[in-house]
């Protein structure tokens, strides 16, 4: 399993049009579960899942597109990701710190569990 936790974009998504014009600061976790044992065996990278790569979908799909819903972003991601050779399966977490509601909290997240 690949584990990429805690990255965090820069962005432009949200229901309110505000949100999408001045942006935001979002925060994901993605789990990808691949066999490793051809890669660990053979010691080469071209025989595993290069994980900067997983990290420029994400990166790119945050940074380049504008969607209502963080829920459209992680499904957007798990699309783009399983796509990749030797990914079984992915599941991802998008929390959006400075959630604009009449309260106080942490955050807001969502999960997202796909498979090929």
């Amino acid at each position: 399993m690949i584990r990429l936790k805690n990255m965090i974009f820069y962005a432009h998504h949200g229901y309110y049009e505000a949100e999408r014009e001045l942006g935001q600061k979002f925060e994901v976790d993605m789990e990808i579960q691949c066999d490793f044992k051809e890669a660990a065996s053979s010691d080469d990278l071209k025989r595993t899942i290069d994980y900067r790569k997983i990290y420029k979908i994400a990166k790119d799909i945050f940074e380049n597109s504008k969607f209502k819903l963080i829920e459209t972003v992680a499904e957007r991601i798990a699309e783009k990701v399983l796509e990749m050779p030797g990914i079984q399966n992915i599941l991802i977490r998008v929390r959006k710190p400075h959630v604009p509601l009449n309260g106080l909290l942490d955050y807001v997240e969502i999960e997202i569990f796909r498979e090929k």
